[in-house]
């Protein structure tokens, strides 16, 4: 009598299903983790030039509107990884917005701006400074 070894058609397929169904359940919620901690850059940029903003106005009596004279590289100043750039318009007020670029805009759904201004006021909703 032959002892055969290895795996049936069968048992392949039902392991290629259990796969399937749990990367249909874990992938969604892996691109909705990678979307909010790009989204923290874009929050932490805003802060950046919102803190340099107020350094400026302390010293010119003025916001600006051009990021270099904060002393950043571009106009707009694009974040490190480049799924935001950040503007700032406004010279007696101040509103800086920082707006999603390449895969984070088709990922974002209601966060693809995220602004701040002088007043303190953040948009556009709480869930997007969380």
């Amino acid at each position: 009598m032959k002892l055969y070894k290895g795996f049936t058609l069968i048992e392949v397929m039902v392991t290629v299903v259990i796969i399937g169904i749990l990367s249909s359940i874990a992938y969604p919620s892996y691109i909705q983790y990678v979307t909010k901690s790009a989204r923290t850059e874009g929050v932490a940029a805003v802060m950046k030039v919102a803190n340099l903003q107020e350094q400026y106005y302390l010293d010119n009596r003025v916001f600006t509107e051009d990021m270099e004279d904060l002393g950043l590289s571009a106009n707009p100043f694009i974040t490190e990884h480049g799924h935001y750039s950040v503007a700032s318009d406004g010279t007696t007020s101040m509103t800086i917005t920082a707006t999603a670029q390449g895969a984070q805009a088709s990922r974002e759904s209601t966060c693809k701006t995220i602004t701040l201004t002088d007043a303190g006021v953040k948009g556009p909703s709480e869930e997007c400074w969380k």
